[in-house]
């Protein structure tokens, strides 16, 4: 779907494709057959692995039906994904996720964090979500949700969850390693106590250009050579009024609707050096992003103006500490 196609599309049309596949992607194979152009690939840092430009994150799955999760995962599949993001936070998400995986387990890239910061709890939450999530390795494990640098401290002293990570990493649980952060601070301060491979950060065209939030972390990893994940790209700002909240039970964070703006905010994530970007959990801004990057480019100076005016009127998720 081509961006101007998008400003053709009204909010009520996005609230009511919950059911609808992508139609964007399609092409015919050699025998005539129609089917999905696999989203495009790129290198997750030093690793080595190619993951799709676009994750499938465990909170569009928690809460749904088995059936219902099995065809967002086949979906997801058949459109070239093959990263998956989940966490025991994530209420049944694990459960769901490992059940609709198991035939495509050995294709894909899964991921999983841990918000324990102490070696013991650390070691029994990454040895259920194994079970949970039927398999017998992560391809990268997390340590969630840096916030302070207090919690970074707490992980990797000697008796921490890293300590707990690295075990299952010699036990052949875990192959590569990495952090979540929503913190500048507490990221920065992560990557200078630790090699890590990844890092999950927020991607967001509002934070970055109203609140200079997020350059200095991808400066940083880009060095370090570590995998770029990209979260909250297609994140607007905070709720302005909690009854909107209502038809977007599994976003604490108003998601953009607007479909140019979305065009645009998911293009700029993937404009930048990152990996992959995983969109919020809504099946049906899921969907949309599946459009969107079936057909990325990267934004033009036209469209980077664009997105710094709008910002200018719009309160960041996340802000530097002064």
């Amino acid at each position: 779907m081509k961006r101007r196609n998008f400003l053709q599309m009204s909010l009520i049309g996005l609230s009511g494709i919950s059911g609808l596949k992508s139609l964007d992607g399609l092409a015919k194979d050699k025998f005539g057959e129609i089917g999905y152009k696999p989203l495009p690939k790129r290198i997750l840092g030093r690793t080595g692995e190619k993951i799709s430009i676009l994750g499938l994150g465990g909170v569009v799955l928690m809460n749904e039906g088995q059936e219902r999760v099995n065809e967002i995962v086949r979906e997801a599949v058949e459109h070239g994904i093959n990263y998956f993001d989940v966490a025991p936070t994530y209420d049944n998400a694990e459960e769901l996720l490992g059940s609709a995986l198991k035939p495509f387990r050995e294709k894909v890239f899964l991921a999983c964090k841990t918000e324990k910061r102490d070696r013991r709890g650390a070691e029994e939450e990454l040895n259920q979500s194994l079970e949970k999530l039927q398999t017998d390795y992560f391809d990268l494990y997390q340590l969630h949700a840096l916030t302070e640098i207090a919690d970074v401290n707490r992980a990797l002293r000697w008796d921490g969850a890293m300590r707990a990570i690295l075990k299952a990493k010699d036990g052949g649980k875990v192959k590569y390693i990495g952090f979540s952060a929503h913190s500048s601070e507490a990221a920065l301060r992560a990557m200078e106590r630790f090699d890590f491979d990844t890092i999950l950060f927020p991607v967001n065209y509002v934070c970055y250009f109203k609140a200079d939030f997020g350059p200095e972390v991808i400066k940083k990893a880009k060095e370090k050579k570590m995998g770029i994940l990209a979260i909250k790209a297609m994140a607007r700002q905070p709720w302005p009024n909690e009854e909107l909240q209502k038809y977007w039970p599994k976003n604490w964070y108003q998601p953009i609707l607007n479909p140019e703006e979305t065009n645009l905010a998911l293009c700029f994530a993937l404009s930048q050096p990152i990996t992959s970007a995983i969109p919020p959990g809504d099946v049906r801004l899921f969907r949309r992003a599946l459009d969107i990057a079936h057909s990325f480019t990267p934004l033009n100076d036209r469209e980077e103006r664009r997105l710094r005016l709008l910002a200018s009127n719009l309160e960041p998720l996340f802000k530097l500490r002064s």
